[in-house]
């Protein structure tokens, strides 16, 4: 079961009309897709996305992308809202989200429950954890990753022993422990949980009758350790597998600075995460679109225009015509006008660039139409008076925003 109702406040607002999952990332991708092909990748052919904030978007790219399983097999990827099958109310918590759907995974007659987040990037091959927790004989088994002290308030924080059995769990700590022997990292949750049904089904139902949070780091995961076999699996140790994924990436872009330096990694000369493997492919739905144009080669006696794109990632359907894109990403079906220059910036599906306007470190929603000539990521106090300005000052720019400024 995969957790895809997450509402990615800190992402806002290019989660104002879609859920965090459903964000497009590196271009042709949705957030989500990447732990999908984890999912298809690892030989998991069961799988149930569970969504609720403003899931219009998420459930379309799932329903035209990811039919691609064989359902007379028993295989699938579905979409499901909230049931209000035990009750009236809507998810409480990532626990409460399972255990409202609990009646699913007791009519494919599952042993294992594999809970997964719908808002991270990385790669991995899930079936090596589940060889972990059997031989372990463990009841939960949570993927664990490194991560400096300074940034693990932001997750939940575990202590193991030598064998790897969990002896803490503290979510979200103010002064997170740390790894023994290394002050200067904790061991934290990567969202990835490998529960025994019917240990996790007692669980779930204690914690529903509680006065809690209801959610797994906080709650479920706490209670379980005490009597249960509760284990860490080193996702960092684990992951060299050939070149189906990177040494120990995983990202959490739960903010808007997060968001544009992972994708600006896909676009540096030696990225970390490797969307190019053919091993370990990651897939998603396209469209479809004419292959991408660059049209204008003129000198500076003819006028000066070059339609380029360096260092830089173009998807299907772009038309740089006469304009200047570095260290950027173009989603499908952009316009880049001409005289225009693009650099460190990331540009949604359909949007135009008006003739010489000029973007820097900028992201651009979808169906935006940057004004002609108009300057962006030049000057931060402008730009906060019109945009969404990042602490790192990135720029937001949405088509509301363009409206309101026009």
């Amino acid at each position: 079961m995969i957790l895809a109702g997450g509402e990615g406040r800190r992402l806002y607002p290019l989660t104002r009309d879609r859920a965090k999952p459903a964000v497009p990332f590196a271009g042709m991708y949705r957030i989500v897709d990447f732990t999908l092909s984890n999912c298809i990748n690892s030989g998991l052919r069961r799988m149930a996305v569970l969504t609720q904030y403003k899931s219009f978007s998420l459930d379309r790219h799932i329903r035209v992308g990811w039919s691609i399983l064989n359902p007379e097999a028993g295989e699938f990827v579905i979409s499901v809202p909230p049931q209000h099958r035990i009750g009236t109310e809507w998810y409480l918590g990532t626990a409460d989200a399972i255990h409202q759907n609990m009646y699913l995974v007791e009519q494919e007659r599952a042993r294992q429950l594999l809970v997964l987040s719908g808002d991270h990037i990385y790669k991995m091959d899930y079936s090596k954890m589940v060889a972990f927790h059997n031989e372990m004989q463990a009841d939960a088994t949570v993927a664990a990753i490194r991560c400096p002290i300074a940034e693990a308030s932001r997750f939940g924080v575990m202590q193991a022993d030598a064998s790897g059995r969990i002896t803490g769990f503290a979510e979200k700590p103010a002064n997170p422990q740390p790894v023994p022997g290394d002050p200067s990292t904790a061991y934290v949750s990567m969202g990835v949980y490998l529960f025994n049904v019917d240990r996790l089904k007692q669980a779930l139902l204690d914690d529903a009758r509680a006065a809690s949070s209801h959610d797994f780091g906080k709650d479920v995961l706490p209670a379980m350790m005490e009597g249960g076999r509760l284990f860490a699996y080193d996702f960092a140790a684990a992951s060299e597998f050939g070149n189906k994924g990177e040494k120990g990436y995983w990202m959490d872009i739960g903010t808007l600075d997060a968001y544009w330096s992972a994708n600006m990694d896909i676009v540096s000369v030696s990225p970390r995460f490797n969307l190019y493997d053919q091993i370990w492919p990651v897939r998603t739905w396209q469209g479809q679109n004419p292959p991408a144009k660059f049209v204008f080669a003129q000198s500076d006696a003819e006028g000066g225009r070059r339609g380029e794109a360096l260092d830089s990632i173009v998807c299907n359907g772009c038309i740089v015509s006469g304009g200047k894109v570095r260290n950027s990403i173009l989603s499908p079906n952009v316009r880049v006008g001409s005289y225009s220059e693009v650099n460190e910036s990331i540009i949604f599906d359909d949007a135009r660039l008006g003739r010489g306007a000029r973007l820097n470190r900028v992201i651009v929603d979808k169906r935006v139409e940057i004004p002609e000539k108009i300057e962006i990521g030049f000057d931060a106090e402008a730009d906060r008076q019109r945009f969404t300005v990042t602490e790192n000052g990135v720029v937001v720019v949405t088509q509301e925003m363009i409206r309101r400024f026009s």
